[in-house]
């Protein structure tokens, strides 16, 4: 089973996604929640669920939303999963060497494959007001805080990180103002 949001690195609608499931896992799944689209309601006290792989889905659809779905995943494939994939790789591990030469500041990513997703914290800065710093010079960041990532945070101690998503479109440049924002931050 597989299941995939389709924001974020596939840059598709908010409240997208994909969800693949082996044909001989399918009925042994429970959706999370049905309507009389997942399942046909048989007698007073039962419902049998579609056999097919719409049994995850609902009535209600946002249609303009698949479509932008749609326009994402044709967009990515036109550009190439590969090199979409390299391309964050290079961003994300400059900034990662970036901030690695800065006093303070702590990569926490973990991995021998980390992804695009660079978390960080700072030395005497909460991760809040280094987001609002990089926002003032307009630059995009965000903040994770302990309850996103419970099991994960507790057990390394985690305060709130700052969040860099380097992705394809952005450039070294803009990579390496970052790294300069968070130096000026650590004078």
């Amino acid at each position: 089973m597989l299941s995939a949001t389709g924001r974020k690195f596939l840059r598709g609608p908010r409240g997208t996604g994909f969800l693949y499931v082996r044909r001989d896992l399918l009925r042994t799944i429970e959706p999370p929640m049905i309507d009389h689209f997942s399942a046909v309601w048989v007698a007073r006290d039962r419902y049998e669920l579609r056999d097919d792989a719409r049994r995850f889905e609902t009535w209600e659809n946002a249609y303009a939303n698949r479509a932008g779905l749609g326009v994402a995943v044709d967009y990515a494939l036109a550009i190439g999963m590969e090199a979409i994939a390299a391309r964050c790789r290079l961003l994300s591990g400059r900034l990662r060497e970036g901030l690695r030469t800065l006093p303070g500041v702590t990569i926490r990513d973990l991995g021998r494959t980390p992804s695009a997703i660079v978390s960080f914290t700072f030395d005497g800065m909460e991760a809040a007001a280094v987001v609002a710093a990089a926002d003032r010079a307009g630059i995009t960041i965000g903040a994770s805080n302990p309850s996103s990532t419970r099991l994960d945070a507790e057990a390394r101690h985690l305060p709130p990180l700052v969040r860099a998503s380097p992705h394809y479109y952005n450039t070294e440049a803009e990579v390496a103002r970052l790294v300069d924002l968070v130096a000026d931050l650590t004078r």
